[in-house]
């Protein structure tokens, strides 16, 4: 029977000797199997028994029962130094009440919840859940940067409706977050980056970025060796962008026209948003209807919405830099009448726009981990403290994947 409750409780080196229940809870005697102990002074092992000092910490529980282990972390005395040192034991942090895997588990209730709820849930204080997830966080923080070559940075609102933004660093090779920064400012992202070692910063190959002229600066002066590319989601929303207010202008137009003239035009355009937005391949025979009568209604949006359709074209079937940059122009030369916008910025960003066809990279990856760290706040309620927010949404993507 202790056999099996020592490979129940699965701790290396360590083994069940007995177990108690009382009401709901389940009370292990365990003790480890290693007879000595490492010195931290001077890192010789020591056999020599100085005394006993038993605890009770919490562990993972067992269906519907709370465990907690009676432990006797020994201390030894050194033979070499003669110091007199605790035992230190893999599961379980010094002056801890509870198992690492224990705090791991809490932690990432709090990932998927808020400390409150995971707090009474697990019949423990909101300080005691806060330690657990400080302690987890110990582990994984600052995290390693050694691998990481290319990058991607957007932002987001960490307090909706005051416009501050925090700005998110994502590995695009591995799809993790590896940083948030607490200020949408040139002068705090360049401290940032600076606070990583120089072989970092020259290790960076590429940078994925919106269209934001100060993300290009600092990367260009702090990472010599990365190829900024410009995300063609953020292009083409400004594409789109351009589009739809030519349809709400082909309204604002048709107020002169006669009144048969001027209802059937509205009639039309009325809704036309989605089928003008969405790729023509994706709609339905139903919508494909409506935006054949909108092409009819008015012939600016036709034009417009055939442009669009090629610059996704352009940036979904080009084989290699030197087709997707000449289509690229063309396509330039014929848009600048109807989208003189898009095409001033694409003008602007061209290099970094066609480095799009070198390597493909978009910010995809960011935007779904823009998504998830929203989901984040919005479990919590919300984050006043940036260091909780920024703790926690690491924890998210780094959280060891076992602890003793």
């Amino acid at each position: 029977m202790k056999k099996q409750y020592t490979e129940i409780l699965n701790l290396p080196g360590v083994i069940v000797k007995s177990k108690k229940e009382i009401e709901q809870s389940l009370i292990l005697e365990v003790e480890c199997q290693s007879k000595t102990a490492i010195c931290p002074q001077c890192q010789q092992s020591s056999h020599r028994l100085h005394q006993n000092h038993c605890h009770l910490i919490k562990d993972l529980p067992w269906g519907e029962k709370e465990v907690f282990l009676k432990i006797n972390r020994r201390q030894f005395k050194c033979g070499h130094c003669q110091k007199i040192f605790s035992e230190d034991l893999s599961f379980v942090g010094k002056r801890k009440k509870y198992t690492d895997r224990y705090a791991k588990s809490i932690t990432e209730q709090v990932l998927n919840s808020n400390l409150l709820n995971v707090a009474k849930k697990n019949n423990l204080t909101e300080s005691e859940v806060e330690a657990m997830i400080n302690q987890i966080s110990q582990k994984v923080l600052p995290i390693n940067l050694k691998e990481v070559t290319r990058v991607g940075i957007d932002e987001i609102s960490l307090v909706k409706g005051q416009g501050k933004f925090i700005v998110v660093l994502v590995d695009l090779d591995t799809g993790q977050l590896i940083a948030l920064i607490k200020e949408r400012k040139s002068e705090t992202i360049e401290a940032f980056l600076k606070s990583w070692s120089q072989e970092i910063l020259e290790q960076i190959k590429e940078v994925s970025m919106d269209l934001l002229k100060m993300y290009k600066t600092v990367f260009n002066k702090l990472c010599p060796n990365a190829v900024i590319t410009a995300d063609r989601f953020h292009v083409s929303k400004l594409l789109h962008q351009e589009l739809n207010q030519g349809r709400i202008d082909q309204k604002k137009t048709a107020n002169d026209l006669a009144i048969k003239a001027r209802e059937k035009i509205f009639s039309t355009l009325k809704g036309g948003k989605y089928v003008l937005l969405k790729r023509e391949k994706e709609l339905k025979e139903k919508s494909k209807d409506k935006l054949a009568q909108i092409k009819q209604a008015s012939p600016l949006l036709g034009v417009m919405h055939t442009l669009k359709e090629e610059f996704t074209e352009i940036f979904e079937n080009s084989q290699n830099l030197g087709e997707g940059t000449i289509q690229l122009t063309e396509w330039l030369i014929k848009a600048e009448i109807f989208f003189p916008k898009t095409v001033k910025t694409i003008k602007n960003w061209f290099t970094e726009i066609v480095g799009y066809f070198e390597q493909k990279t978009t910010n995809g990856l960011v935007e779904g981990i823009n998504n998830r760290l929203k989901v984040i706040k919005r479990c919590a309620f919300g984050f006043r403290s940036f260091d909780n927010f920024q703790k926690r949404a690491l924890l998210f993507w780094h959280i060891p994947d076992s602890l003793a």
